[in-house]
């Protein structure tokens, strides 16, 4: 097992600890489309290609907004599957720092018996996610320091 350099933050450790609960993957599945349900509407006029993730077999979109010192994101993706990541990923790390963020390594998916399950492509997509996610929080990060 990867060393974790952090714990967890609370939101990211109680959906891998939902996860850990569910023995089968069917299950597991299901409840990655739950995060996909959950994913508010994202805006038609912010899918454009700053903001798609590169390096996914399906469109993938994320943005993030900085208030307060503390990250937004809003993500969609056209494939289920790769939605219900961008909904967990949202979920997880939502109302973090940029700092926080750019701490995380995205080893925790392990943790969630998910990566067992997914195809190579989707893995690889989930970490393509969570990069664009991390960059995103850094240029909020940079954009807040320097625009004051």
């Amino acid at each position: 097992m990867s060393p974790v350099s952090q714990p967890l933050p609370p939101a990211l450790d109680r959906i891998i600890q939902r996860f850990q609960q569910i023995s089968e993957s069917k299950r597991r599945y299901e409840y990655l489309l739950h995060f996909a349900k959950r994913l508010p509407a994202f805006p038609e006029d912010q899918k454009i290609p700053e903001n798609r993730v590169s390096g996914c077999a399906s469109q993938v979109y994320v943005i993030a907004t900085v208030d307060a010192g503390k990250v937004s994101f809003q993500g969609d993706s056209d494939a289920q599957i790769t939605k219900g990541l961008v909904g967990l990923l949202v979920e997880g790390l939502d109302g973090l720092t940029p700092t926080e963020i750019m701490q995380l390594t995205p080893h925790f998916i392990q943790q969630t018996g998910l990566d067992v399950s997914l195809t190579p492509s989707r893995a690889n997509g989930f970490y393509n996610i969570f990069q664009m996610m991390q960059k995103r929080a850094l240029v909020c990060h940079l954009t807040e320091t320097y625009s004051h």
